[in-house]
């Protein structure tokens, strides 16, 4: 697997309201206001952790093909950093690795998310 030299930990979360998110984060747990994309995108750090906090309108939040929605609570996962997501892809699917979508285009990038064995969602990422 290709790995970018970054050496932040990414965590997205989804959230109803990227703007109180910011403030929340920023304002009690000593975060830093990283980008913004209200609202449908914002994305906060604390040290090495960049919290990626995605609303309703981000493509994070959009409907998947089966009809089920991401919301908070229940779509938290680890975001992985990778160099070429369409190469990733492909070999994972060759291993038999369940996806829940196809790739999905936003304006920071392109994303994927699939699930490990116990069906914990993980999210592939190539920044734009």
């Amino acid at each position: 697997m290709t790995s970018p030299t970054d050496e932040n930990v990414h965590v997205r979360y989804l959230v109803d309201d990227v703007q109180a998110a910011v403030d929340f984060y920023t304002g009690h747990l000593g975060f830093t206001s990283n980008t913004t994309f209200l609202p449908a995108f914002a994305d906060v750090r604390r040290g090495h952790l960049r919290l990626l906090l995605s609303g309703p309108a981000s493509s994070a939040g959009r409907d998947l093909p089966d009809g089920s929605r991401p919301r908070p609570g229940g779509w938290n996962r680890i975001h992985l950093l990778v160099n070429d997501i369409d190469t990733e892809v492909t070999r994972l699917r060759s291993a038999g690795i369940h996806f829940r979508s196809d790739v999905i285009s936003g304006p920071g990038g392109r994303q994927i998310v699939l699930d490990d064995p116990a069906g914990n969602p993980i999210e592939l990422f190539q920044p734009a």
